[in-house]
């Protein structure tokens, strides 16, 4: 008796809830005929089975309803809801009584556009020099630091000269000896032309004491050049600096042995620095002098710009490349010898369509455009393009097709847009015009 009792409730409830739902559907397939103009219920549409619907407004017999019924009103309320919306383009019914969205426009126009080729470069100063010592013992010294500006002439190194330092010492000593020889010898040979001039000597004692004199003299430029020579070596052992530049690594410490093969540290003049760049040997052919070289930074701007200096004659066997030289003058103090940098060689120069970043949309793999067009009463309306994009130069793209010079490009708001909705030119701004600079002209 409960389970009676239980399902007679469950069918009244869920005939309620049908007769509720059909009576929404009635109410509102009656407000779209109203809306379409139709004023009554017109001829009767054949419905399947015991349905009863009437056309353009809708009429369901109050027997009992179930799924299907529910969706034959949905699909007429569909069909009423489309002969409503009558013959008017997609495109005039979204923008039909929206007012025109203010937007940002920048009329195309073609622009020139550098062809260049990436490579990496390598920093070389011609006026690198490597500080040997041309003296042999240990470092007592060193003066300088990495990184030290020096000029030619300054100190580096000092190096224990104590041996050297007796030697010329010693040579001294002897020179003295010399010249005391010397001087001995020239008085002797005056006193002996005096003697012989009154015939108290001979002939041969006073040749003898010319002798004398000449063989002092000669000992005495001898230790002379002795001591000039080992004053120079002397010399040796303090090291300076043969050219103007910077101090590069110093290897050594203080308490070294070094001899005359051993390198101290190198000197780079930052005068004469210039840019090795290997190019791929299949595009060597199009290499020629004169070309722009620009090196740029980590950020991609253009540190200085140079030409093609050198193009070699052979190839690199191991890399297959062309070295291509080219001399580095302005921004030198920026950049360092055997420094690797990024280099850009121009090679040559085209007129293109640009499409700033900002203004591009993309939908899967397909990107897109919006450009202003005007409309017959002379409105713009927003029409959305596809369109077929190069590399990024810049903050643009190069426009390979889908747009054209004189397109009218909505360059800000195209969230607040779309296809057919009017729009409003805005004012050249500041802004507008620097965003411009690099991509045809800002509208007004």
């Amino acid at each position: 008796m409960s389970f009676y009792m239980y399902r007679n409730v469950k069918s009244w409830k869920s005939k309620r809830e049908t007769e509720r739902l059909v009576t929404i559907m009635k109410t509102l397939a009656g407000k779209i005929a109203m809306s379409c103009g139709v004023d009554s219920p017109g001829t009767v549409v054949s419905a399947p089975r015991s349905y009863d619907v009437r056309a353009p407004g809708v009429e369901v017999c109050q027997r009992s309803a179930d799924p299907l019924r529910i969706g034959w009103v949905l699909f007429v309320g569909s069909v009423l809801t489309a002969a409503c919306g009558g013959g008017a383009p997609p495109s005039q019914q979204a923008g039909a009584g929206r007012p025109a969205v203010p937007v940002e426009l920048l009329t195309l126009a073609l622009e020139p556009v550098d062809q260049v080729g990436q490579y990496v470069g390598t920093i070389k100063s011609r006026r690198s020099t490597t500080v040997q010592p041309q003296a042999e013992g240990f470092i007592t010294s060193i003066l300088v630091t990495s990184g030290t500006r020096v000029s030619a002439g300054t100190a580096l190194f000092e190096i224990d000269a104590t041996t050297q330092q007796a030697a010329v010492s010693s040579l001294e000593a002897q020179r003295a000896s010399r010249e005391a020889d010397v001087a001995y010898a020239r008085q002797q040979e005056e006193r002996a032309t005096t003697l012989l001039d009154v015939g108290a000597i001979s002939q041969q004692e006073y040749e003898q004491a010319l002798t004398l004199r000449k063989t002092a003299e000669a000992q005495f430029r001898s230790v002379e050049d002795q001591l000039r020579q080992q004053m120079a070596e002397l010399a040796y052992y303090r090291v300076v600096a043969q050219t103007s530049g910077v101090v590069g690594d110093v290897p050594v410490r203080v308490g070294d042995r070094v001899t005359q093969s051993t390198v101290l540290t190198t000197v780079d003049g930052d005068a004469g620095l210039e840019a090795y760049v290997n190019v791929p040997v299949h595009e060597a052919p199009n290499l020629r002098l004169g070309l722009p070289v620009r090196l740029l930074d980590d950020a991609g701007r253009a540190v200085t710009e140079s030409q093609v200096s050198f193009i070699a004659a052979s190839v690199d066997e191991t890399t297959q490349t062309v070295l291509v030289k080219a001399p580095v003058t302005v921004g030198a103090r920026l950049l360092r010898a055997d420094q690797y940098v990024r280099a850009e060689i121009v090679w040559s120069t085209d007129l293109q369509l640009m499409l700033p970043v900002v203004a591009v949309q993309r939908v899967s793999d397909q990107y897109f455009a919006f450009i202003a067009t005007a409309e017959a009463d002379g409105s713009l309306v927003a029409r959305q393009r596809p369109v077929d994009l190069g590399p990024v130069t810049g903050n643009a793209y190069v426009v390979r097709g889908g747009l054209s010079v004189g397109d009218r490009l909505v360059l800000s708001g195209t969230q607040k847009i779309g296809d057919g909705v009017p729009v409003q030119a805005l004012p050249s701004s500041p802004a507008n015009t620097g965003a411009a600079a690099g991509s045809g002209q800002g509208d007004g």
